[in-house]
């Protein structure tokens, strides 16, 4: 098994796979691979990614605390249970309003 992934075949929740660290972002693969991947992070308060672009659409979903996501210029405050797709090649950013929890999803085109 490869212990950069999540166990396959188990049953877990999102929250609790992943612990805050404080004035740090931490993040855990769930799956990952050439046509994409699932990856799991935890914010302290205040922390972010700084405005940035990728090459395919990621999704968002906040599953603990709050964020505000800037997509394109325009802010988003979200908190858990919300999501946002983030298009390709369109400016993004990501703040921790309060500790926060997401999954983000990317999928990328076939090459």
């Amino acid at each position: 098994m490869d212990r950069k992934e999540f166990d396959k075949d188990k049953v877990f929740r999102f929250e609790g796979e992943v612990e805050y660290a404080e004035g740090a972002i931490v993040s855990k693969n769930v799956l990952k691979r050439d046509t994409g991947n699932i990856s799991l992070f935890a914010f302290d308060k205040g922390e972010g990614l700084s405005e940035h672009t990728t090459p395919f659409d990621a999704l968002v979903q906040v599953v603990d605390g709050k964020a505000e996501i800037t997509v394109g210029g325009k802010k988003h405050q979200l908190e858990k249970g919300d999501s946002i797709i983030m298009p390709a090649n369109i400016p993004h950013a990501l703040k921790a309003v309060e500790k926060y929890k997401m999954v983000l999803t990317m999928i990328k085109e076939p090459q």
